[in-house]
């Protein structure tokens, strides 16, 4: 299956720590195409990272960024696009994902994704008293968006990297 051609832009939704990136990167290898991730392209832009933009900017300021980067990189043929876990939060986001490519949710309970996320303090949502709590009410708020726009939802609890490419890479046959 290595190097074979999908047709198409592959964008990878869910929240953070749902595997986006990893699985992503994963997915343009096997599939042929080139990876980008919204968040670094973000910061290749900015030329700061994500905390430093959302303690400036603000959320808002962020998800204004955010908006133009998905604009721009879902313009892109034969891709697979990782995009920041709120993407979804803004209606033409969705559209644009909806409008130009295949979308994946990449989905896990609120307590895998904590325990993945746990250590990392590149993540701004996270710096509260209770991550957990905030990565629950995160999942409420957006899985129901993730799904909305989602032509194919893959749990990625209780997988390896490997395993989940390898049923992704069937699915997307099937329905490619």
């Amino acid at each position: 299956m290595p190097g074979m051609k999908m047709p198409g832009n592959f964008f990878l939704v869910g929240l953070m720590g749902a595997g986006k990136t990893t699985v992503g990167r994963a997915l343009a290898k096997a599939a042929g195409k080139t990876f980008y991730d919204s968040d670094h392209e973000i910061e290749a832009k900015t030329g700061a990272r994500i905390p430093t933009i959302f303690e400036l900017e603000g959320e808002n300021g962020f998800r204004q960024r955010e908006a133009e980067a998905i604009t721009e990189l879902t313009q892109l043929k034969n891709i697979v696009l990782a995009t920041g876990g709120g993407a979804v939060l803004n209606p033409l986001n969705r559209a644009a994902l909806r409008r130009h490519g295949y979308v994946i949710y990449l989905c896990a309970t609120p307590e895998e994704l904590y325990q993945r996320t746990c250590h990392d303090k590149n993540r701004p949502l996270l710096q509260t008293a209770d991550p957990k709590a905030r990565l629950s009410e995160l999942f409420a708020i957006r899985d129901p968006l993730y799904r909305e726009v989602a032509d194919l939802v893959m749990d990625t609890s209780q997988q390896s990297v490997n395993s989940l490419l390898q049923l992704l890479l069937k699915e997307l046959e099937r329905k490619t």
